[in-house]
């Protein structure tokens, strides 16, 4: 039989729960982005990044014991985790742990999602939780993660994958979710080429967020079980799951009952995980109502805050202007006689004077020299942009020199430019 449980007993249930979120992939989709850091590590929405929006829907959902399980080139990772997640208090059982690749059970980096959270098993017996919320570290959404754990205990679930509805066509980046009346799994298929759309929505189908929910003891036994298939490639998705639907109590979770903040109606979860979904969902952030609101007090995002001064204008001539329209512009910028549209700047970009700047992606500490236009770009840290540069309006001479997605999107980084700033020695 289903119970109702009020706030107070979700809340009791997010107080006995470990969050685990998988921080180690390097987001090759992302090309040169993901060069020098891991994907959750990449900058988003002018301040963030990405791994501050599971980090800050744990924190507002009453789930402060958080373990980020980190492997390819974590230290910018590491370094904003421990420069602007410090807060917790361990006195009252709050964490946020990182876990870096040790090779604490065998000789070998993760191979897996699975794998990876099985090499830390013991230190998640030492943490004694009732259950273990699995989460992804480069997914841009909001959500109370209280609704999701509660749903697994009323429904008396085995593991719970929460869920979203995507186009068709789109789905077979996912692992596709069939289910029954009751929102119990009966087929899972991982990343398939036909996927199989919802009944009462034919042009949808139900994908996996990367998301779960686990009872511990569960959990133990099937990551034991999964390490000695000799056959596994020890991850959730391509081994865990399809192994669980057929044999225990696997139930979807629909993200609309959880998810927080919704501007147009509809559910807010990207994957930002190729270079033009990164500058959509940047690009995004620039309209009047955003899909995503970051002005929600009751629901924020938490991240370092850099000590920067104001974001500064200067000249106000006919043709040298310092102005911005439609932008969002970050603390220490100075946009100096140069005009910005539709764009969003990081920290510390200077735009100086003659420069046309328009739907473009700007990431921290980047010079834009005089008389640049730039449209439809995305600028890596540090660039120093030449004056005079002219990208993003002639795809095929852009590719001579940068990269170029499919929907005309031109990324441009340092070493692009002929700019060393990462020496190797």
């Amino acid at each position: 039989m289903k119970q109702k449980f009020d706030l107070s007993f979700q809340d009791k249930i997010t107080r006995n729960t470990i969050a685990l979120i998988l921080a180690g992939g390097r987001g090759t989709r992302l090309k040169q982005l993901t060069d020098w850091r891991a994907k959750p590590a990449v900058p988003f929405g002018g301040k963030f990044r990405i791994i501050d929006f599971p980090l800050s829907n744990c924190v507002n959902s009453g789930v402060r014991r958080i373990s980020v399980i980190t492997q390819y080139k974590a230290q910018s990772l590491i370094q904003h985790i421990q420069r602007g997640w410090s807060f917790l208090d361990g006195r009252f059982k709050e964490y946020i742990e990182l876990l870096p690749a040790q090779q604490r059970i065998e000789e070998s980096w993760y191979q897996g999602t699975a794998d990876a959270v099985f090499q830390n098993i013991d230190i998640l017996r030492s943490h004694k939780a009732d259950h273990v919320l699995i989460l992804g570290g480069d997914h841009v959404y909001k959500m109370d993660y209280r609704k999701l754990l509660a749903d697994h205990v009323e429904k008396n679930a085995d593991m719970t994958v929460a869920c979203v509805e995507v186009p068709l066509q789109e789905a077979s980046a996912f692992g596709v979710m069939g289910i029954n009346d009751e929102w119990r799994v009966i087929n899972f298929a991982e990343k398939p080429d036909n996927p199989e759309p919802m009944p009462d929505q034919p042009g949808n189908a139900l994908v996996s967020m990367g998301i779960y929910v686990f009872n511990t003891p569960f959990l133990f036994e099937q990551l034991l079980r999964d390490h000695e298939a000799e056959d596994s490639s020890h991850d959730f998705g391509k081994n865990i799951i399809p192994y669980l639907v057929p044999r225990h109590r696997v139930f979807a979770h629909r993200f609309l009952n959880s998810c927080v903040n919704m501007a147009s109606g509809i559910p807010y979860w990207r994957d930002v995980g190729t270079v033009d979904a990164y500058w959509e969902a940047n690009i995004d952030l620039t309209t009047v109502t955003p899909d995503l609101n970051l002005y929600d007090e009751d629901w924020p995002i938490w991240t370092y805050q850099e000590q920067l001064p104001p974001a500064k204008f200067v000249f106000d001539d006919e043709n040298r202007r310092g102005q911005a329209i439609d932008s969002l512009i970050s603390g220490g910028c100075i946009i100096s006689g140069g005009t910005v549209r539709r764009s969003l700047l990081f920290s510390n970009v200077q735009v100086r004077s003659f420069s046309n700047i328009e739907d473009s992606v700007i990431l921290p500490n980047v010079e834009i020299g005089r008389s640049t236009q730039l449209k439809r770009v995305i600028v890596e840290k540090y660039c120093k942009i030449p004056q005079g540069l002219r990208a993003g309006f002639d795809a095929t001479e852009d590719s001579k020199r940068f990269y170029v997605t499919g929907k005309g999107v031109t990324l441009i980084t340092p070493e692009m430019l002929g700019q060393q700033v990462h020496y190797i020695r």
